[in-house]
């Protein structure tokens, strides 16, 4: 059997699917644009408050961008502003946020020294009045952007060169008064992300821990308890950078080293006190502390009843000469009298001073300052230990983008951790006016200053805003396990955050930046190449055909008429 020759192609054909072929290439290469290099980026927190919205509505980004040396005249709606902190002037800020000018979306460069990978500077750097002033700049635009409603992606990035560089090439192109735009080209700004949705149920986690105290055999009422507080969560501008090292981070670690001595003393029947000790480590600090409403409700009545007074601590990290006790009933109370001369005694013989601040509270009012009020409420004597002299206002010094390890002194954290468990252990063992000194430095019961650095580097590199936090996320267990190793029946309390707060998700991911050519620039390259294949294809046809055959292909094809005639 013969098989037919195979007929050869047209040179037609041939030719078509050349030409075919170079314009794909002619517009691959126009189409074609640089990758300049991919940021991590973290998108300002979206909430809404009692229905009303605040934050970043918006997460997705395609916009080219230019820097702060843009034109006075210039239309920023489609456009992105690469803003560093360093250079950050607050007015502008203040004048594009409360007049809602329009903006393709805005992306902060933070220094280096507020991401909590940073490992280095971790004592404290009270005395570099430059980082303290970015510190405060920080601070001022955190809270300026969780109180606006932005109607456009904001983002947070970390300098390194590669931004740097782009930044570089951003302000010389401004310099020249020709922004970003698709004529002139420049760097375009794309963010892939979905839009963002409501967090459902956002979870709270108490973790409770219980030492019990020693009892008489001829003792058969309940032994009184000292319960030790501490809220674990942060709130910030950015969900996935609000690590709070101080606010509350201090706060948690004191408790665990606190937890940690008490063990020791009540391991031994001769030395355990005739206290129970209730350990608390709670949610939902910054939302009026309602994890730690839920937590004492949750409680059985006789334990809370048992409660001789509950110390709140908040924000111990970064002082130098004082503390405050912060109290709801009046100094004169025999509860109070005894804290303030507990702590006062201990503190003298520390070398700084505490000072004691009463603030009654209302109950009619919802808002909560101080975690011990929660205690007020149940009329269960408590106290708050802080840095701070008077209350913050809601969802200020919540652990945000300032609150970074570089600024707390553990020193301050151990002070704390001494005159919290002498002044416990006074008041447990009945040594009040006494200078007995039961956790003395150098012996076995000393404050572990490794122990609370170990544990201040862990809650500084944890992000923990409680909506985004799982019911068994990984640093919640953690923080169970290590109660566990230092108290007796530890258990978690889970619950909803609910009331006035609604949560969106959306809160990483990773900004790409193009380096496109002018629209000029390509309708040039378009017409060189184009000349060029029009060129080659009419040298191809000739040299093949002949130039009748080139000629023929631009004339007009007989009509049917006249091949019908």
């Amino acid at each position: 059997m013969t098989m037919a020759p195979k007929k050869p192609r047209h040179h037609r054909d041939m030719l078509f699917d050349s030409v075919i072929a170079l314009v794909f290439i002619l517009v691959a290469c126009v189409d074609l644009c640089d990758g300049a290099t991919v940021v991590d980026v973290y998108r300002l927190i979206q909430y809404d408050m009692s229905g009303v919205p605040f934050g970043s509505r918006l997460a997705s980004l395609n916009h080219h961008a230019a820097s702060l040396h843009f034109s006075p005249h210039a239309d920023l709606s489609r456009t992105v502003l690469l803003i560093p902190l360093r250079e950050l002037n607050m007015s502008f800020v203040k004048e594009y946020i409360a007049e809602s000018k329009p903006l393709g979306g805005l992306i902060i460069l933070l220094p280096r020294m507020f991401s909590f990978e940073n490992k280095d500077g971790t004592g404290s750097n009270h005395q570099d009045g430059s980082k303290e002033l970015l510190k405060n700049v920080l601070a001022e635009l955190e809270q300026i952007l969780i109180h606006a409603n932005l109607p456009y992606p904001v983002y947070f990035a970390f300098e390194d060169d590669n931004i740097d560089a782009v930044l570089t090439d951003i302000k010389k192109s401004d310099a020249t008064g020709q922004p970003a735009t698709a004529t002139t080209g420049g760097y375009k700004f794309v963010v892939s992300a979905p839009e963002p949705k409501k967090v459902a149920s956002p979870p709270l986690t108490n973790i409770q821990g219980w030492l019990a105290g020693l009892k008489m055999d001829d003792d058969t009422h309940q032994l009184p308890t000292i319960a030790i507080v501490a809220s674990y969560d942060t709130f910030g501008a950015a969900p996935t950078l609000s690590v709070g090292s101080d606010s509350n981070g201090s706060g948690v670690v004191a408790l665990l080293e606190v937890a940690r001595l008490f063990s020791l003393l009540y391991s031994n029947p001769k030395t355990r006190g005739q206290y129970n000790l209730l350990f608390g480590l709670t949610s939902g600090g910054p939302y009026n502390y309602n994890g730690t409403r839920k937590w004492l409700r949750s409680l059985d009545q006789r334990l809370r009843e048992s409660i001789d007074y509950a110390i709140c601590l908040d924000s111990i990290g970064s002082w130098e000469n004082e503390l405050w006790i912060h109290v709801s009933k009046p100094p004169e109370n025999a509860f109070i009298k005894k804290i303030l001369e507990d702590f006062s005694s201990v503190a003298e013989e520390l070398g700084f001073k505490v000072n004691l601040k009463h603030k009654k509270i209302n109950i009619s009012n919802p808002r909560v300052a101080w975690e011990h009020e929660q205690f007020s409420r149940l009329r269960v004597t408590a106290a708050t230990l802080s840095e701070l002299s008077t209350a913050p206002e809601l969802l200020e010094r919540t652990g945000g983008l300032v609150d970074s390890r570089h600024f707390v002194n553990e020193a301050a954290i151990v002070r704390s951790v001494k005159l919290l468990a002498e002044s416990l252990a006074r008041h447990i063992y009945g040594h009040q006016g006494k200078n007995v000194q039961i956790f003395a430095d150098n012996s076995n019961l000393a404050v572990n200053p490794s122990y609370v650095r170990s544990w201040l580097d862990v809650l500084s590199q944890t992000p923990r805003v409680a909506p985004f936090l799982s019911k068994d996320d990984p640093f919640v267990m953690a923080l169970k396990k290590e109660l566990e190793d230092h108290t007796d029946e530890v258990n978690l309390q889970r619950d909803v955050l609910d009331g006035m707060f609604t949560f969106y998700d959306s809160t990483r991911t990773q900004l790409n930046v193009y380096q496109v050519a002018s629209v000029t620039f390509d309708l040039l390259l378009l017409l060189v190449l184009g000349s060029y294949l029009i060129v080659l294809f009419s040298f191809l046809v000739i040299t093949t055909r002949g130039l009748d055959d080139l000629i023929s292909l631009f004339r007009r094809p007989p009509s049917r008429k006249v091949k019908t005639a």
